[in-house]
């Protein structure tokens, strides 16, 4: 008799040691990737700021030369750099919630910028997080977003859309330096939008709404600035995008939160309970004789 509650016992806490380990390691749809150049210190720093430990979630490294990859013949050498310091979280959500991005310490692109690019990679319903230990351009960090998405979502993105995804946040980052960061983006995500709803493939169409929506939004674009805008897009035309997909992955989480919040606390009633129930399980034990 006793032999078997001994065993039941066990198993009882066996059973909660295995509840802990489902919580405390690695989530497969959670991944950080870490810039190859970074010190121990400063991986530290970026694991603290993406509020994750080393068993929290998968943990990729990316290195320059990844970097070059896709960016190389698009970015100049100075956007490019030598060594690779931006690191990323990315962490899937529930179909629906769209994207949402934050960045710290990252000086040249933007929230929206990436935000963007990551819609033109096919990229979906994800908390994204850009970030470096000291002030970087950030032009290299989707590259390693990219690869952490593939990872979590067990997906592969194509060459194409990875090169494209890349060329337009750095087509978007130079405009902005001349007609400023804000109209940039909201520029380019107008216009892809419509060549996408429309079905436009050539560049003369292309052009022209180019050339309308600047007017709308009161931007002035000289010759050249209309012709990469067009090259671009047309590259953008030829991935399979389309203008639901672009608004569905745009809009906000907010409307998830209260969602989010709730199940946070649910969470916590089972782990109270779990740890209510082993309390238990010890105080009866130290009261036997």
């Amino acid at each position: 008799m006793k032999n078997k509650k001994l065993i039941m016992n066990i198993t009882i806490i066996l059973s909660f040691i295995f509840i802990f380990n489902a919580f405390a390691y690695g989530d497969s749809t959670k991944v950080v990737t870490l810039g190859k150049n970074l010190n121990e210190d400063q991986r530290k720093q970026m694991l603290n700021l993406f509020n994750v430990n080393k068993n929290e979630a998968t943990i990729i490294e990316v290195n320059n030369e990844e970097e070059r990859k896709y960016l190389e013949g698009v970015a100049s050498e100075g956007q490019l750099g030598k060594i690779t310091i931006s690191s990323s979280y990315v962490e899937l959500l529930e179909e629906g919630s769209g994207i949402d991005v934050q960045t710290y310490n990252i000086s040249w692109a933007t929230e929206e910028m990436y935000r963007s690019a990551l819609i033109t990679a096919g990229v979906k319903d994800a908390k994204v997080i850009a970030a470096a230990p000291y002030p970087v351009s950030g032009t290299g960090a989707l590259t390693g977003i990219l690869k952490a998405f593939e990872q979590a979502a067990g997906i592969e993105i194509s060459e194409e859309q990875k090169k494209v995804a890349n060329e337009e946040i750095i087509q978007t980052g130079e405009l902005g330096e001349v007609i400023g960061k804000e109209k940039a983006s909201e520029l380019i995500r107008e216009v892809k939008e419509k060549v996408i709803e429309k079905n436009v493939k050539t560049p003369e169409e292309i052009k022209k709404i180019i050339i309308e929506i600047a007017g709308k939004l009161d931007i002035n674009l000289n010759t050249n600035q209309i012709k990469d805008i067009a090259k671009l897009m047309e590259k953008i035309s030829k991935l399979d995008l389309n203008t639901e997909q672009i608004k569905e992955q745009l809009k906000g989480i907010g409307q998830k939160l209260d969602e989010t919040l709730k199940n946070n606390e649910e969470v916590k009633s089972l782990l109270q309970k779990i740890l209510d129930a082993i309390k238990e399980f010890f105080n009866s034990l130290f009261k036997r004789k």
